[in-house]
């Protein structure tokens, strides 16, 4: 959102214009992060390196880097960070999962979720099933 002055013949008289950025209009990578909500739990801060490292990692992100390096996002781009959030990060998919997933939508993955994350949960659970399992037969 832009705020400028609108002067008129008398100074005392200054109101503020609000002007907002067309939805379609190239964002930022802080916007896009503040859209993403990609929050520092530790500082509270726009993570915009979490960005930089998906546009390495997923050769679908393009955004348009002008004079001085600054990068904006136009809307295919945003919305490919959102599905890449989303499968990252609600899904808990692994990386290699999200670049098979982006490349062909439509095929089956042989990763669906985080293997380091559910694996400790999974053995537990079979160990469990298997120790009431023994001790329903000791009985």
């Amino acid at each position: 959102m832009l705020f400028c002055l609108n002067p008129q013949k008398n100074w005392n008289n200054i109101s503020i214009i609000m002007i907002t950025k067309n939805n379609d209009a190239y964002k930022t990578i802080s916007e896009v992060a503040k859209l993403l909500n990609l929050i520092n739990s530790n500082t509270g801060k726009v993570s915009t390196h979490t960005l930089r490292y998906w546009e390495k990692e997923f050769k679908q992100v393009k955004p348009k880097i002008f004079a001085g390096n600054r990068r904006y996002y136009d809307i295919n781009s945003i919305e490919i960070l959102k599905k890449i959030k989303f499968l990252l990060k609600d899904k808990g998919m692994t990386i290699k999962g999200v670049k098979k997933q982006l490349l062909n939508d439509e095929s089956e993955l042989d990763e669906p979720i985080n293997r380091t994350i559910n694996t400790k949960n999974i053995l537990k659970s079979k160990l469990s099933k298997i120790s009431k399992i023994i001790k329903e037969l000791k009985k």
